[in-house]
């Protein structure tokens, strides 16, 4: 599997590490390419109209990201259901 596969991992490593701030990275790019786009497809529309599209693009596009992260966590790569992912939460440590 050579580089590719290399890279696919230290990826997933950085993703699993900085997840807040990969999760704003999608966020912000998609508000700025949403921006972009409204900005060239009609520019007579109000910039706040553009912003307020724009943040909604940005909020479906994190949305979906976010549910497929979480099925991504909840089906194993093999297919299998994590049981477990090593936190043991009481009701005392929720307090």
């Amino acid at each position: 599997m050579g580089i590719g596969s290399e890279k696919m991992n230290s990826l997933k490593s950085w993703v699993a590490e900085h997840k807040l701030t990969s999760i704003g990275a999608v966020w912000a790019s998609a508000l700025g390419s949403s921006l972009a786009l409204a900005v060239k497809r009609s520019p007579t529309t109000k910039t706040s109209l553009r912003l307020i599209h724009a943040r909604m693009h940005a909020q479906a596009l994190t949305l979906a990201v976010l549910s497929s992260a979480a099925l991504l966590h909840y089906y194993d790569t093999d297919g299998k259901i994590a049981m477990d992912d090593g936190e043991n939460v009481t009701p005392n440590s929720l307090a």
